[in-house]
């Protein structure tokens, strides 16, 4: 049994697999940086300079400062600032992921001239009939 689970790891898919996730955790780590460190603060730039993420309603009535002041005061809150932030990053990571595959894929070598098509069938059957005339 431990030789099969031996042979099993030591596959080449598994590996791939093991490797694949590693790269695409730092991959994650790249992009996911790059929205918040470079993308956000663009954005909130251009909308005004706000800071989505202080962005909350708090249930109770009650004006907080900040949204950890709010959490604090012990009511319900209403965080959708952070809803905000989480749209905004899916839309920077998903774009950035679609310009990545597009230059992956400019990278990949094109096919080959597709194969020349052979005589139909029908082609056949007349060359058939042809050739029993004679």
């Amino acid at each position: 049994m431990l030789k099969e689970f031996k042979n099993f790891i030591m596959t080449g898919n598994v590996i791939d697999l093991a490797v694949a996730v590693i790269l695409a955790g730092a991959v994650g780590l790249v992009i996911n940086g790059f929205v918040s460190d470079i993308m956000m603060p663009f954005v909130g730039h251009f909308a005004g300079g706000s800071n989505f993420q202080d962005l909350f309603y708090a249930m109770d009535g009650q004006q907080y400062a900040t949204l950890e002041a709010a959490n604090e005061g012990g009511g319900a809150v209403i965080a959708y600032g952070k809803w905000i932030n989480a749209i905004i990053n899916l839309i920077t990571v998903g774009f950035v992921l679609f310009i990545i595959v597009k230059a992956y894929n400019k990278t990949k070598t094109p096919p080959g001239p597709a194969a020349p098509k052979g005589p139909s069938d029908n082609d056949l059957l007349k060359e058939i009939r042809d050739a029993l005339k004679k």
